[in-house]
């Protein structure tokens, strides 16, 4: 059972909105902005990060102005739930070319692979070098995005 996080206050609920919409945000622009001295800014950080509330910083990369612009999500079914063959396949799959996320899922596909490639024949060549021959593989099931769309709506659960 995981530990249960730490409770956070109406302080550090509007920190952490505030940098989703601005990681970059100053301390000083951050501690105007939710009304706090900009000690409290950097102390309140610290503790989220510490506490796992907050887990990092990311730029929001154009993966097609880097010649990326094919995404899809793949599923993945394995042939049998064996441990080995899971922790194999879940220590591989993050790390191959292209790989944006990989998601563990339940119902009839074991995994949710996001990845990103130049064109259709490189993703073909992603499913057959890397899916189609790996042990645990049984079956995929690609799907290309056409469109991706930012969600807030997981904001309602900072407020």
């Amino acid at each position: 059972m995981e530990p249960k996080k730490a409770e956070i206050d109406r302080v550090d609920r509007a920190l952490l909105r505030a940098l989703s919409v601005n990681a970059r945000a100053s301390g000083a622009a951050l501690a105007a902005e939710i009304g706090v001295a900009e000690s409290t800014v950097s102390l309140r950080l610290r503790r989220l990060q510490q506490l796992g509330h907050i887990r990092g910083y990311r730029a929001n990369i154009d993966l097609a102005a880097l010649g990326a612009s094919l995404q899809a999500l793949i599923s993945v079914r394995l042939v049998k739930h064996a441990r080995v063959q899971i922790d194999a396949f879940r220590a591989a799959a993050p790390h191959w070319p292209g790989v944006i996320g990989l998601f563990h899922t339940a119902g009839a596909d074991d995994y949710l692979l996001h990845v990103a490639a130049a064109d259709a024949s490189d993703l073909r060549d992603f499913v057959l070098q890397h899916l189609a021959e790996h042990p645990a593989v049984a079956h995929t099931e690609t799907n290309l995005i056409f469109e991706y769309v930012d969600g807030d709506g997981w904001q309602d659960l900072v407020k």
